[in-house]
């Protein structure tokens, strides 16, 4: 069980979890979840770490098909400049690896911003916190559990 799950379980909510059999050529973790599971890309959700020019580190939730804005993620948590964070320094913050990182259960609580279309669906899926494993919930209780914005942050809005 991870971190992310063993949250939700504590919290009692509402869940499912999803898994695959993660191929470790595949090139993009969260198109290949989506795929696997025969699912819209729109609704699958990666989790970005940056780090923003005041040092802190923050996470970023865009669909997999589309790219995070920089710009835009800076000034929806204002500062003047985000980029993404080192391998190393997300894996430390976070306690998961790369391709695997939930943004729920993290070893420290990061800021989080979710972009806005999470709200167009019923539910949609996120990292379990390991390479083939997927969260289904609600939006509004992803938006809770991490005290997240819904705002726009995808370079195509």
């Amino acid at each position: 069980m991870t971190p992310a799950v063993a949250l939700l379980k504590r919290n009692k909510q509402p869940f499912q979890l999803h898994s695959y059999t993660h191929d470790p050529a595949a090139t993009s973790y969260g198109l290949e979840a989506a795929d696997k599971l025969g699912l819209d890309a729109q609704r699958v959700f990666k989790t970005l770490v940056v780090q923003a020019d005041t040092g802190e580190l923050l996470v970023a939730m865009v669909p997999v098909c589309n790219t995070l804005s920089l710009k835009k993620l800076a000034a929806a948590a204002g500062v003047k400049k985000v980029v993404m964070a080192q391998p190393a320094m997300v894996e430390r913050a976070t306690g998961y690896v790369l391709g695997g990182v939930s943004p729920l259960g993290q070893k420290k609580r990061l800021r989080a911003f979710v972009d806005q279309s999470a709200d167009a669906f019923p539910s949609l899926y996120v990292s379990a916190g390991r390479r083939g494993l997927e969260i289904e919930l609600a939006p509004a209780l992803l938006k809770q559990l991490l005290g997240a914005g819904f705002v726009p942050l995808t370079a195509s809005e």
